[in-house]
């Protein structure tokens, strides 16, 4: 019944209501859980087709409204829109971590909140709603949930490795020092937290945290780019 009901939570958060409730159960079933439990249909084949049908919308819709674009530039701002990062932007907006069916070790490692995995739901739902409502149901469903990253990617401000972006915008000023120095990490071996700060020219410009040092490290650079006003506002 509380699976149900948070079903039900996840059909009022994204206004669909599917009449094939099986589809977003599947959806939401990571593998770890299927793996567990027997008989159990988990979301992979969903993202497989979810994956073709986000790709297919939003490049019907750059094709019609962005016609000075050439093809390069339109295969470069469709890769903006459908990378895991813009997934996971979407995912952490309908809160989907706390929808999604997965094994307790998986639970334990983080899984609710791994990116890979909140991106890979995305496009397993978006899957459901397709095979659920219709193509022009679905054209409709992705348009307006991710009018935001279009406009972004649109505009080139999207940025997929802050730290590469980071060095490209320093080297412009001749040969800067850029450092990335682990403050702390706290919490067990399993979920480990990182807290990273970046130093340019021995001065702090950003502070980031995450769950690998990689993940901080990204995100004390968009910290730092967002100091200096080449991105807006980041969200960790």
């Amino acid at each position: 019944m509380e699976k149900k009901l948070s079903i039900y939570q996840l059909e009022e958060s994204l206004n669909v209501s599917f009449d094939n409730k099986s589809l977003i159960e599947t959806a939401l079933t990571h593998s770890s859980f299927a793996n567990q439990n027997k008989n159990v249909d988990y979301n992979e084949r969903l993202e497989f087709l979810g994956d073709s049908v986000l790709q297919l919308i939003i490049s019907e819709y750059l094709f019609k409204n962005y016609t000075e674009k050439s093809e390069g530039e339109l295969t470069k701002t469709r890769a903006l829109i459908v990378c895991e990062s813009s997934l996971h932007e979407i995912a952490k907006q309908w809160e989907l971590g706390k929808f999604i069916s997965m094994s307790k070790g998986e639970e334990l490692t983080g899984g609710r909140t791994r990116i890979s995995i909140l991106a890979d739901c995305v496009e397993a739902v978006i899957a459901a709603v397709y095979l659920d409502k219709g193509l022009e149901y679905a054209r409709k469903f992705v348009l307006d949930n991710f009018r935001d990253i279009v406009a972004k990617a649109a505009k080139d401000e999207i940025i997929l490795d802050y730290k590469t972006k980071l060095q490209e915008i320093m080297q412009q000023k001749g040969d800067v020092s850029i450092r990335y120095n682990l403050v702390k990490y706290e919490g067990p071996p399993h979920r480990r937290k990182f807290y990273v700060e970046v130093d340019v020219q021995g001065k702090t410009e950003g502070y980031g945290e995450g769950y690998s040092k990689k993940e901080a490290e990204q995100n004390a650079a968009a910290k730092a780019l967002q100091h200096m006003n080449v991105v807006s506002k980041v969200q960790q």
